[in-house]
């Protein structure tokens, strides 16, 4: 792959992000909504099981640490979005996440962003923070110290499994495989923790939201299927930086689609997030 590619898969995992997250968003179960959206994911990928190698016992190993960091961020989105408004806490959970992402891709990689870089990343999460916050912020609605709290966990939890699963695709020969499986490990995962905790009604829960499942598993396998394949062969902390700014794509669809207001502060802030992305690919 050249260094477009990368870069263009990281693109389309923000746009699809933001596409699945308008679906996520219809729900008011945000555990079941996220059990389904996995459970159908897998679903969806078992037929690709026949055209994939099998995991051998390094990949198994590097699917099982993913999981355990998908189950952070899983814990800390559905702790943070119950009592949160996710106005509030949607960008704290993605714009505080690249930088975590950077330290960790350091850490496990030996990945280092030169200082400009790394301006450019403060400058983007900062601009992705403050873009998705609502306006009134300071005067108006707040986050108590216990979403907070989970919020930041949430942010943790993507720092966690983005290095995990950058770590556990570049070391598979087959980018694919760990893909696939990854998937359905988290789809078995989450839906058998599901049966124990809800039992008949996760089963009634199906009946209702399988539309919904469908289509937000379609934009996940879509959306962190990309971002997968750009860890394959990209820096980890620019790649997660890129996809980030899926809360802008968001807002666009939202200006073009449902007529709500853009606004000069947040075209504003987007320039500032574009200006820090273009600083980090360039240095």
């Amino acid at each position: 792959m050249t260094e477009l590619t990368p870069i263009a898969l990281a693109l389309f995992s923000a746009v699809t992000l933001a596409a699945t997250n308008a679906v996520v968003k219809a729900g008011n179960d945000v555990f079941a909504g996220r059990v389904i959206l996995a459970g159908f994911s897998s679903a969806l990928l078992l037929p690709a099981t026949l055209l994939v190698p099998l995991p051998n016992v390094a990949t198994l190993s590097a699917i099982g640490l993913s999981c355990c960091a998908h189950a952070v961020y899983q814990l800390g989105l559905v702790k943070a979005l119950q009592p949160g408004d996710l106005s509030l806490v949607f960008p704290i959970m993605r714009g505080c996440a690249p930088l975590g992402v950077a330290i960790g891709a350091w850490l496990v990689f030996g990945e280092t962003l030169s200082p400009l870089a790394f301006a450019g990343l403060l400058a983007a999460t900062g601009g992705v923070i403050g873009f998705a916050l609502p306006y009134g912020h300071l005067g108006g609605t707040r986050l108590d110290r216990a979403t907070l709290a989970w919020s930041l966990l949430t942010a943790l939890g993507i720092a966690l499994y983005s290095v995990a699963d950058a770590r556990g695709i570049r070391a598979e020969a087959n980018p694919f495989t760990f893909i696939v499986w990854l998937f359905i490990a988290e789809g078995l995962w989450l839906n058998t923790l599901a049966l124990m905790l809800r039992g008949n009604g996760l089963i009634a829960a199906y009946r209702s939201l399988w539309r919904f499942g469908i289509s937000a598993a379609i934009g996940a396998i879509l959306s962190y299927g990309a971002m997968l394949l750009a860890f394959y062969s990209y820096d980890t902390a620019r790649a997660s930086a890129l996809r980030e700014t899926s809360i802008v794509f968001a807002a666009l669809f939202g200006a073009v689609f449902l007529g709500e207001s853009f606004g000069r502060r947040r075209t504003a802030l987007a320039a500032l997030v574009a200006a820090g992305l273009v600083v980090m690919q360039l240095f």
